[in-house]
């Protein structure tokens, strides 16, 4: 059985800005949190930590409102904001050469653009909205429900640096998971979260309840 809409598609220009965002993303990340401290073989491992957790949490998010806006007839695709990747990396990578230490990161790598060819309701626009960050909250239960398993199963302690790799992916996206849903979720526009209170708040309140426990449980 075919879940997608029959108009849901992404062109080699789309994925191409969609991988552009997450190595962007991922290079940034690695830049703030090892810097010019670690050696090449480190910062290619935290890449690749980070291009699996907040890549898969960024890129599932986004085609989550892409799927719901195709579905209520829109036409959607992902786009890059230049300038957004620029500033980003900018900030991860200047500051640190220049020894100014780490600044706080401005992550806007792009956004979904939905074309209507009609006045879109307000609770498909809540719908929509709600979409994305759904998605990181069963991203962050499938990543904690992983990491349980794996936990239980395996004395961590004992393991090798390499093979330690999988449980600190899997309490990294459980982590960014519900960071992502937390942040996207504050009302304030033109945050998701500003676009479903204004639908329902109950069901606003709901989610983001969810995800302010989830994010306390990973201790943000």
């Amino acid at each position: 059985m075919n879940f997608l809409p029959q108009e849901f598609a992404i062109d080699s220009q789309e994925w191409a800005e969609i991988l552009t965002s997450v190595i962007a993303i991922s290079l940034s990340l690695s830049f703030v949190n090892g810097g010019m401290d670690v050696d090449s073989a480190q910062f290619v491992f935290l890449m690749a930590v980070f291009g699996i957790t907040v890549g898969s949490g960024f890129v599932l998010h986004e085609l989550a409102h892409k799927y719901v806006a195709i579905k209520f007839g829109s036409r959607a695709r992902f786009r890059a904001w230049i300038f957004g990747l620029v500033l980003m990396l900018s900030l991860a990578i200047v500051p640190q050469l220049m020894g100014w230490g780490v600044f706080p990161l401005f992550l806007a790598p792009g956004a979904v653009m939905i074309y209507a060819q009609r006045r879109i309701s307000l609770k498909e626009n809540g719908l929509i909205s709600a979409a994305g960050p759904a998605v990181n909250i069963m991203l962050a239960g499938v990543f904690f429900a992983l990491s349980t398993i794996f936990f239980s199963a395996v004395n961590v302690v004992t393991l090798g640096e390499y093979e330690i790799a999988l449980p600190l992916i899997l309490v990294m996206g459980f982590r960014v998971n519900m960071f992502l849903a937390m942040f996207n979720l504050l009302p304030i526009f033109p945050l998701d979260g500003f676009k479903v209170v204004r639908w329902d708040w109950k069901i606003w309140l709901l989610m983001f309840l969810v995800s302010f426990l989830g994010s306390g449980l990973a201790g943000l």
